[in-house]
């Protein structure tokens, strides 16, 4: 088949890999260069390096609702349009362009977590699976009948980014398969079933962690903002990076949540129940270091983190 294919992150381009193995890759779509670093240098996606290395037409609108968007894709003339974290809305105008339409390859169990950040939501909440849905995109959000899903135990050890990566190699391959029934014509699909949910773009303020919860809540807070925005807290007024950490046990604790401690060797906070076992931090300004290294070079006699304000939910 005559594909587009449109999507923006490394975590989109196992899929364009997978694709065209199978079908011709017609153009790829992806968001425009953006400003990164302390210099704002304009870089570009991650998909964009991909699709110039491999000789694919690159186009980069701010927006698709641009009419000379809807000419590129009447003259491109493509049989579907495969997606993956693209990152612009589709106006309904467009849909309606591909011979057989849009297909989105989305990290949920919809209609469990429509939205932005579905695998952070699931992570944040608890979730016991995950998993991954191909939809056909029609004009709701994420609302799409379903033509594939995979679900998969959630294992809590992970951050959301080692499961994204996980999830974007499976997924490809279920991508694949369902595109091979798309051009065989044997591709079907249903309604999405159940009670819905939304996974909002996360911000900075959501990944401050609260230490006034249980050692397992606060594990799946931390895990569902690493690598990005990154988990933090403060120390000294200053705000510091976690990385990923075990639950040490899940027993209400002897310390005040937010407190640190040594169990042996091992660097703990004291949460609402239990306590967790720190594996790096980075201080601000700072690169990652060994929590037992950050908590030697401290030298503070009955060391805490802070709380968040409860009261406060401005975006940091």
């Amino acid at each position: 088949m005559r594909i587009i294919f449109a999507g923006t992150p490394h975590t989109a381009i196992p899929t364009l890999h997978a694709l065209a193995k199978c079908h011709e890759i017609i153009a790829v779509y992806t968001r425009e260069p953006a400003p990164q670093g302390r210099k704002r240098v304009l870089t570009n996606s991650p998909v964009h390096d991909y699709a110039l290395q491999h000789g694919y037409p690159v186009y980069t609108p701010s927006t698709l609702r641009d009419p000379d968007v809807a000419q590129e894709l009447q003259d491109l003339a493509p049989d579907a349009v495969a997606v993956v974290a693209y990152g612009l809305l589709i106006p309904e105008e467009l849909l309606q362009i591909p011979r057989l339409g849009w297909f989105n390859l989305h990290y949920s169990l919809l209609p469990r977590w429509r939205g932005a950040a579905p695998v952070q939501a699931a992570i944040a909440a608890g979730d016991q699976t995950i998993g991954t849905c191909v939809f056909q995109i029609e004009k709701g959000l994420d609302t799409g009948p379903v033509l594939s899903k995979n679900s998969f135990v959630l294992d809590r050890s992970l951050t959301a980014g080692e499961i994204l990566a996980q999830l974007s190699e499976s997924g490809a391959e279920q991508m694949v398969h369902v595109f091979s029934q798309l051009a065989a014509g044997t591709a079907t699909s249903h309604d999405q079933e159940g009670e819905s949910s939304y996974a909002p773009m996360i911000n900075a303020q959501m990944a401050q962690i609260d230490w006034d919860r249980p050692a397992s809540s606060v594990q799946n807070q931390i895990h569902a903002y690493l690598p990005e925005p990154g988990s933090w807290t403060e120390f000294n007024a200053k705000r510091i990076k976690i990385n990923a950490v075990k639950v040490q046990n899940e027993n209400s604790s002897e310390f005040q949540p937010g407190s640190i401690f040594l169990i042996g060797k091992k660097v703990c906070v004291a949460t609402a129940k239990g306590t967790i076992e720190l594996s790096d931090v980075a201080p601000a300004g700072k690169k990652w270091m060994s929590a037992a290294d950050w908590l030697r070079g401290i030298r503070q006699s009955d060391p805490k983190f802070g709380l968040p304000n409860k009261t406060n939910t401005s975006q940091a």
